[in-house]
């Protein structure tokens, strides 16, 4: 581990990763482009070939945070987890740096994790290719106003969650779903009338749409909960300098109940509330927990992290 200022840790993590990140896409470029031939065994292959790739990216950043990080995170993990069993795992979601946290804790832990991404992620450069190129899943998120101009536009998250689905049973996998659906910030709490004080409302129907189509392989439900140290940066920023090195992670596997797997999320109304009561109650013990975790850490009356 070296020893330098905040800022410069920040910019030397920044251009690793980055440098790495390039060094990776020039590998995947073969994969990527062979993925485009409609031949489904050799889009398989190509898959597997950049999730290996994406593997090793894990695990060399992993050594980068510890060469360059006072890394003394607090980590519970309340039940342990199975590497070969697939799982659904739901998380809190405040920053990119969520992303990094749960890549870095569950490496050699479970399959590779997917992440349902939104559609504008597509378009972004190097990380847009290679999560296609890994079967990613790219959600649509339409306004209000537009579903109800055009009801059919529901169909296809619902859709592309069943396409996913359908490719994930060929092979061990982590999906990983952010159910508030975006990143959280207190001027978001207040505007959607979140009764959370450290959450958004959670989305059920596409976990819901996801067990309907994989429940019975999945292991358990990992419920992760991540508290960052209070910072004036944004997150992801505060991260690369060294400054969250401190934070706490609870995980927890939650059994998944057998009727929750089963039902009509968008035309039964009582399958609905079950599944919507079911993931509220979630919800609520993670929003306690946050306050648990948040008030006892040292810094806990600093000014309160975001972006």
């Amino acid at each position: 581990m070296f020893s330098f200022p905040p800022t410069i840790i920040g910019m030397l993590t920044a251009t690793v990763m980055i440098a790495w990140m390039v060094a990776c896409f020039v590998l995947l470029m073969p994969a990527i482009l062979l993925k485009l031939l409609p031949y489904p065994p050799l889009q398989r292959a190509c898959s597997r070939y950049c999730i290996w790739i994406a593997t090793n990216w894990v695990r060399n950043n992993k050594i980068l945070y510890r060469l360059l990080h006072t890394e003394q995170w607090d980590v519970e993990f309340r039940t342990p987890v199975q590497p070969g069993r697939n799982y659904l795992l739901i998380c809190n979601h405040q920053s990119w740096a969520d992303i990094i946290v749960l890549f870095d804790l569950f490496h050699g832990r479970t399959p590779f994790p997917r992440f349902f991404l939104k559609w504008e992620l597509m378009y972004v450069p190097i990380i847009g290719l290679a999560c296609w190129a890994m079967d990613f899943p790219f959600m649509r998120r339409h306004s209000k106003e537009a579903l109800q101009a055009n009801p059919a536009l529901r169909q296809q998250d619902i859709e592309t969650t069943r396409r996913a689905c359908a490719l994930y049973k060929t092979e061990p996998v982590t999906v990983i779903n952010f159910l508030e659906g975006t990143r959280f910030t207190e001027a978001k709490r207040i505007a959607r009338g979140s009764p959370y004080r450290h959450l958004l409302r959670p989305k059920a129907a596409g976990i819901s749409f996801t067990l309907n189509a994989m429940g019975e392989q999945f292991a358990g439900l990992i419920d992760v909960t991540i508290a960052y140290q209070p910072t004036r940066k944004p997150l992801l920023w505060s991260f690369a300098c060294g400054e969250q090195d401190q934070l706490a992670v609870h995980v927890d596997v939650l059994p998944i109940p057998q009727e929750m797997m089963t039902g009509d999320y968008e035309n039964d109304p009582e399958y609905r509330k079950r599944f919507q009561a079911w993931i509220n109650g979630i919800w609520a013990r993670k929003d306690a927990r946050l306050e648990r975790m948040l008030t006892t850490r040292p810094a806990a009356q600093a000014t309160p992290a975001h972006g």
